[in-house]
């Protein structure tokens, strides 16, 4: 069998097809600028589209299951390869899901134009197909140990069918159990997947700087931190309100960022790239922790929930599409000031939003953080999209090691 990067050599079609993390980087961040965009104008009181969802709910859901489906797809579809020793979805199979994925852009845009099943089908036709690529991949590839992030997906994927039941209902599922199973899911994918990225890429640039003060490897107590991440989040999707969710919530609070504290972020402070990781891990604890302090201040839920929402998802996944971009283009793994800048942005806006939980009634926060994400992810469209949709696959260079698979 011929290697990844042989594979991609061996690709003649265009650019952006040739590797996973290519359409779906560009659009998905195309997509969080767009949707803002239109998500400030709603906030004046008109309504665009003509959507089955309320407002408040098209913006969540467009984040949660839009956004991050190809964010999620990109990253996937780029490490699965490294993790199984497979081939890489190229050409005409990847267009057909990238294709599956704006179906459902568009079909959540009109939904209300439609029967919430058929919306629904066609919203949900991108991540099913999603999963059972993967699914194949990993089976196929015996490699068990990523059955995890298999059923986490899949957990993802069944959020959404919910999310669309509690708005065909008539409830709010932007304060539903679906967009809860949904963040939930996206919270340990980071717990999970980040809890291997952060330390690898932290240990390789330290090495490289003759640091010897490295990251701890992973052991029993990261374990412990991930089964009881998993029952506080069960226990917030079922019933956010209880004081026994915000203690939990609050201890795991405290558990991550104990987590976070054995990997040496403040010693990567002169390289943005990876400081960026720490960043955007701490808000998993952030906002666990917010949580809890939710159940003492109920009006400062919503904005704790975004810690996670615009945080822990919104700043990772900018810093992974950011890192992956570089290193799968052949560039050095290296944030020039402009990318610098575009995480700068973003923590701009995460700040903003939690402070309009502050702050009742006043729509200047929620303009600085809608602006500030436009600026941040297209800010990343514009640097990234040379080296993402015209730039050939790299000819002399290996594929990363393992370990940097993204």
């Amino acid at each position: 069998m011929s290697s990844t990067a042989e594979q991609m050599r061996a690709w003649n079609g265009p650019a952006l097809l040739s590797f996973g993390f290519r359409p779906f980087f560009l659009l998905g961040a195309i997509w969080a600028a767009v949707a803002m965009a239109i998500w400030i104008f709603m906030l004046s009181g008109r309504d665009p589209l003509p959507t089955a969802f309320d407002a408040v709910s098209w913006h969540a859901h467009e984040f949660l299951f839009g956004y991050l489906g190809a964010v999620m797809a990109g990253f996937l579809l780029t490490a699965v390869p490294n993790w199984t020793g497979r081939l890489p979805v190229v050409g005409k199979p990847l267009a057909l899901l990238v294709a599956l994925w704006i179906i459902g852009r568009i079909a959540i845009a009109v939904s209300g134009w439609m029967p919430w099943a058929v919306a629904a089908m066609l919203d949900l036709a991108f991540p099913l197909a999603l999963l059972a690529l993967l699914g194949r991949e990993i089976v196929s590839g015996k490699n068990w140990k990523n059955l995890i992030v298999l059923g986490l997906i899949g957990l993802w994927a069944l959020a959404n069918l919910g999310f669309h039941m509690d708005a065909a209902q008539g409830g709010y599922p932007a304060q539903g159990a679906g967009l809860r199973f949904g963040l939930a899911a996206a919270v340990m994918l980071i717990s999970v997947i980040g809890g291997r990225i952060v330390p690898s890429f932290t240990r390789n640039w330290l090495v490289q700087q003759r640091e010897q003060r490295l990251p701890a490897p992973m052991g029993k107590g990261d374990r412990l931190v991930l089964f009881v991440s998993g029952f506080a989040l069960l226990l917030w999707a079922l019933w956010p309100d209880q004081a026994v969710t915000a203690l939990a919530c609050g201890l795991v609070g405290a558990a991550h960022l104990w987590r976070l504290s054995r990997w040496q972020g403040w010693l990567c402070g002169r390289e943005a790239l990876v400081w960026v990781l720490h960043a955007g891990y701490a808000f998993v604890p952030l906002g666990f922790l917010a949580i809890a302090g939710g159940y003492l201040l109920p009006e400062m839920a919503a904005a704790a929930q975004h810690l996670w929402m615009a945080g822990a998802i919104g700043l990772m996944t900018l810093a992974v599409m950011t890192r992956a971009s570089l290193g799968h283009s052949g560039r050095p793994l290296h944030a020039t000031k402009p990318i610098a800048a575009l995480y700068i942005a973003l923590i701009v806006a995460v700040l903003a939003r939690f402070a309009s939980g502050a702050l009742p009634g006043e729509m200047w926060p929620l303009h600085l953080a809608g602006t500030a994400w436009i600026l941040a992810f297209g800010g990343f469209a514009v640097i990234y999209a040379p080296m993402l949709a015209l730039a050939r696959p790299v000819q002399k260079r290996a594929m990363p090691r393992k370990t940097d698979a993204n």
